[in-house]
Formats: C-alpha cells, sequence, structure tokens
C-alpha cells in the first residue's frame, strides 16, 4: 500500500534528485502512510512534533493560539506541499505551532526517529531536505518582509496570485487570519479590487 500510496512523493523527490529503484525502496521502508479527517490535528501546539509530512491531498493550515485564544494562521499546504511545526521537529522541543487539517488529509510522514536513518541509507536525501528547509527559510523571510513593505490589498493580491489552488479551498475567514487582518477588512479589499476592474 505504501508504495501505491508514496508515488506522489517519489516523483516529487526525483524532480530533484534521482533515486535508483533501490534507494526508493529504502526510503519506502522507513516512512508511513496516514490519513487525517477534516479538523483532525497532525501537531497541536505544545506538543513535541514527532513527523515531516508530505501531503498527498486535502489542505492543512498551520497556526500559533495567542493567550487571548486568537488564531494566526502563517501557512497553508496542499497536495505537493510540506507540513508540521519544522522548529519543534528539528529540536524536539514544545511546539509553537499547531498544524490542523481544513479538509480530509492524506499524508506520508517523516519520523524524527527514522530521518537519520534515512540519511546514512540514501546519503543524497540529506541534501534534499537541506534544500527544501533552506527553500522554507527564504520563503519564511520574504513574508516577513511582505508583512511590513506591503499594504493589505497588496498582501491579498500576491496571496491570490501565488496560490492560485488555495483560496478557492479556504474560509475567508482564515485568508484574513493570514494576511493578518480582519475579515470585513478583507470584505472590503475584495470590493474595492471589484471596482477597480
Amino acid at each position: 500500500m505504501i508504495q501505491e500510496k508514496a508515488q506522489p512523493l517519489l516523483r516529487y523527490i526525483n524532480r530533484y534528485i534521482p533515486l535508483t529503484k533501490s534507494e526508493e525502496d529504502k526510503l519506502l521502508a522507513k516512512v508511513t502512510y496516514r490519513k487525517y479527517l477534516k479538523n483532525q490535528y497532525i501537531i497541536q501546539q505544545g506538543d513535541i512534533c514527532k513527523y515531516e509530512c508530505f501531503v498527498i491531498s486535502g489542505c492543512t493550515k498551520t497556526f500559533h493560539l495567542d493567550t487571548e485564544g486568537q488564531e494566526h494562521i502563517v501557512m497553508f499546504s496542499i497536495e505537493d506541499w510540506w507540513t508540521s511545526d519544522m522548529g519543534s521537529f528539528i529540536t524536539q522541543t514544545p511546539a509553537d505551532y499547531s498544524v490542523q487539517c481544513i479538509e480530509n488529509t492524506e499524508v506520508i510522514q517523516f519520523s524524527y526517529d527514522n530521518i537519520e536513518a534515512i540519511y546514512d541509507q540514501i546519503p543524497r536525501l540529506e541534501r534534499f531536505f537541506r534544500q527544501i528547509i533552506e527553500r522554507a527559510f527564504v520563503a519564511s523571510q520574504k513574508r516577513i518582509v511582505r508583512s511590513f513593505s506591503l499594504t493589505a490589498k497588496e498582501q491579498y493580491l500576491y496571496f491570490k496570485k501565488q496560490y492560485p489552488k488555495i483560496e478557492q479551498r479556504i474560509p475567508q475567514y482564515m485568508i484574513a487570519s493570514y494576511l493578518g487582518i480582519t475579515k470585513e477588512f478583507l470584505s472590503k479589499i475584495k470590493s474595492q479590487i471589484v471596482l477597480d476592474q
């Protein structure tokens, strides 16, 4: 079953580094397939993140819950994206973020305990994961810059352009949370964009 379910992951990895059949088999022996239902958590804030997840199908949100119970969404993940609390996974300390499924979601999970074994058996994958982490870091840095250099309207237009497949799949209040604005302000922005056209 893992062989069939993991095909999207193998295709994704092979876009960056070609794996031999033997390497693919070694990798599949160390990962697990998991299905989550809508609203289930992959990781909850305060727990230690045990898995790095590759999304096969579905959609997740990564968010921090503040002391007032306000959700601050920092990321969405859909097919061919990764999701977890990376800081917690790497350091094995309590997570700052929760990852919750917005839709029924299927993932391939890399456990913290198995990731080193994977690196030992397939050294090229260590380089692959380093590149993934570097890209995530760069995206995070650029998002911080956009948050204080673009207007809310510009940020929304950027979001629409960068993630056209996501906007239709998630509620507007979640997009507003991701942009750091209220749902009402997002409605105003969208109305203004319609008027501008």
